[in-house]
């Protein structure tokens, strides 16, 4: 019985860039914990709402530095290899970030 290897791709990034992308998760994080804090401290719903949509925005400034990193490193070489496909995905999980 062969056995299948994984086929999940990886990346490596910068250490600026890693510290960068956490630094930003760990922010989020707190931000979702806190809003959790004044759900169970019955704190009053359009503050909490405030709350969701400052982390609302910064997943989506999260998404927008992660995906130009993406198209400046992985889109890029793999088009100037001629992977062709690449573009394809890039496609593909703009739409999914569009819904």
């Amino acid at each position: 019985m062969e056995e299948k290897t994984c086929c999940h791709k990886t990346k490596e990034r910068s250490e600026k860039e890693y510290k960068d992308l956490i630094h930003r998760l760990n922010r989020i994080e707190g931000q979702v914990r806190g809003i959790k804090k004044m759900v169970e401290n019955d704190v009053y719903c359009t503050d909490i709402l405030v709350q969701v949509s400052a982390v609302n925005a910064a997943l989506n400034s999260f998404n927008k530095v992660l995906l130009a990193n993406h198209i400046r490193t992985c889109v890029a070489e793999d088009i100037r290899k001629g992977k062709e496909e690449t573009v394809d995905e890039l496609v593909a999980t703009l739409q999914k970030l569009m819904k």
